[in-house]
């Protein structure tokens, strides 16, 4: 997901959980060591296991919390993936790709002990997800893909469609991008990170911004470790990477891949995402139609907080 400053927002206001009785993200999880690296684990629930990819790419776990609710019917798995909250991070930043995060998932699966598993990929975790079920499809169960990019044309038109829309809605913050930009600032320098940030998150990414505020007696992350590394994400989506894609983001295509997928699929947007726009969401009945497509209409790019009610029903029903 674009947009860094954005995203380290969105993460103030998605990462409400009821503290209780769930595990709590930074202190009731565990280390478990994959293809070197610790990545840090909250697991628990009942059921076939369900794996949560963050996205980002650079997102913590704690944002997604609000899957909680699935515990009565899934085993649960969060965890931080490689280079982000409490996992271990690289010495290199050559060292982070979709691959390393593809290979990452499998090394988890055989640590945990399943056999099989159920993917849920939000955001540039569904990137992940997608590329695990194609390369391991022998041991995906279901697979969930939520408001997330089949290519890098989709990731372009993300891009292209947000800046149009801060272009068109916030002019005095583009006006001050653009003299930024010609005197050679790019998307990974602080200072364009900093005007980014003055467009609220709300604008692109939801419905109504009013359903992204806490709700009361929820938890609050605020103070978790690393909840977004922007050295990740800017190696991973090239140094403009909010203006034109590179890296490893810039090259992934699975287009003409998904009609392989032969497990349950089921594809879920959002009618107000600015990001994983609608005319692109689309797209999947085309290239995967095998597979259920719902569009929330009163969502932007998390129905899950948006519409949880409807949202927690369907993946229940989808799972069983």
């Amino acid at each position: 997901m674009k947009k860094i400053c954005l995203f380290i927002f969105s993460f103030y206001i998605l990462s409400a959980v009821i503290a209780q009785p769930f595990p709590d993200s930074e202190k009731d999880g565990k280390y478990i060591t994959v293809n070197g690296a610790k990545l840090w684990v909250v697991s628990f629930g009942n059921g076939d296991p369900l794996i949560i990819i963050p996205g980002g790419p650079g997102g913590a776990h704690p944002s997604y919390r609000s899957f909680d609710s699935l515990a009565k019917t899934s085993t649960l798995v969060y965890f931080d993936a490689f280079g982000r909250g409490k996992s271990d991070t690289a010495k290199d930043v050559k060292e982070y790709s979709i691959d390393r995060d593809i290979e990452d998932i499998e090394s988890l699966r055989i640590a945990m002990h399943f056999d099989k598993i159920n993917v849920l990929g939000h955001s540039y975790g569904g990137v992940v997800a997608q590329g695990y079920a194609l390369k391991y499809p022998q041991h995906v169960k279901h697979l969930i893909l939520a408001n997330t990019f089949h290519s890098f044309v989709m990731w372009q038109e993300n891009d292209d469609n947000s800046n149009h829309e801060i272009k068109e809605n916030y002019p005095e913050v583009w006006d001050t991008l653009m003299i930024i930009r010609e005197h050679g600032y790019v998307s990974s320098d602080p200072l364009h990170q900093e005007i980014y940030g003055r467009v609220p998150y709300g604008f692109l990414y939801s419905y109504s911004p009013d359903n992204l505020k806490p709700k009361k007696g929820q938890k609050v992350y605020y103070d978790y470790p690393n909840r977004m590394n922007t050295k990740l994400y800017y190696q991973m989506v090239g140094k403009d990477g909010d203006f034109i894609v590179g890296s490893d983001i810039g090259n992934f295509d699975y287009r003409t891949q998904l009609k392989k997928l032969h497990m349950p699929v089921l594809i879920v947007g959002g009618r107000y995402d600015r990001v994983a726009v609608p005319a692109m969401m689309v797209k999947f009945k085309e290239y995967c139609p095998q597979a259920k497509f719902v569009m929330f209409e009163h969502s932007g790019h998390n129905p899950q907080v948006e519409e949880p009610e409807k949202y927690f029903a369907m993946l229940r029903e989808f799972l069983k």
